[in-house]
């Protein structure tokens, strides 16, 4: 076989497995590599369910796409930091192919080590989802999906350990993930972000609290309808343990605390 005509056969493969997700092969390049779904991609829900408390999640949990949306005491649609989550997930569970509609409260909660596949919020509450736990062996994983409409975060990394964001795709938001700048616990948080669509308008792709020493690394992202650059890639702050507001402490790449490199970030 030739080195043309492998590509096309990993492409085939992707998207047979999208089409069983309702997903695009538009999400398929050339090389075989997912990308970011653009707004005619997301999918369409096979039913609702309405979620008055919040569901607790171990092992492994497939919703087949079904919406989950919050009702009365989850249906506020408020941004009230004390707001619970549809989903709560415990420590080393995984997430598939589920729609978090509005009103969505405090989206999902992870409480140690979780994994969310093909997860999409179609209207963010308060934060799309929540990564806790206190071990900095943690690993949060968000493979594939996207949010809309986040007032304020995507996702807010309260925890310890590492993040992990790839082939996702955002539109309208504040911070697109933020470690947590004013926590009573602080930790030292690492943040990949690879393969994101992030769509104007928006703020922040990513801040982090160098006192602390928190990173991100930034690979293949591109930024759709920002002409002017006014989204930062990468803010740095210096964060606390008392509640205040925390203070910025400079942006931009610099090997240490923001890695990437400009041919990182692409503009259309």
């Amino acid at each position: 076989m030739t080195s043309s005509a492998r590509p096309r056969a990993r492409r085939r493969a992707l998207t047979g497995t999208l089409a069983a997700l309702g997903l695009s092969a538009a999400m398929v390049m050339a090389d075989g590599t997912l990308t970011p779904a653009s707004a005619a991609t997301w999918p369409t829900a096979t039913g609702s369910q309405a979620v008055s408390s919040t569901i607790s999640v171990s092992g492994t949990k497939d919703y087949g796409m079904k919406r989950l949306y919050g009702t009365g005491d989850l249906g506020s649609d408020s941004q009230d930091e004390d707001q619970g989550p549809i989903l709560e997930l415990a420590a080393g569970a995984v997430l598939k192919n589920v729609i978090i509609g509005a009103p969505a409260a405090d989206g999902i909660h992870c409480l140690g080590s979780c994994t969310l596949q093909n997860v999409w919020w179609e209207d963010v509450g308060e934060d799309a989802a929540t990564f806790l736990g206190s071990s900095s062996s943690n690993v949060y994983t968000v493979s594939g999906g996207g949010a809309k409409a986040a007032s304020d975060k995507v996702f807010q990394f309260n925890g310890a350990g590492t993040l992990n964001v790839s082939n996702f795709a955002v539109q309208t938001f504040g911070t697109f993930v933020r470690s947590c700048g004013n926590c009573k616990t602080q930790y030292k948080r690492t943040i990949n972000l690879n393969t994101i669509e992030a769509t104007y308008k928006g703020s922040k792709l990513v801040g982090i609290n160098t006192n602390y020493g928190d990173s991100a690394t930034l690979k293949s992202i591109r930024i759709v309808g920002d002409s002017s650059k006014k989204i930062v890639p990468c803010q740095k702050y210096i964060g606390n343990n008392t509640g205040a507001e925390p203070t910025t402490n400079g942006s931009g790449p610099d090997g240490t605390y923001c890695k990437y490199a400009t041919s990182d970030i692409t503009y259309g």
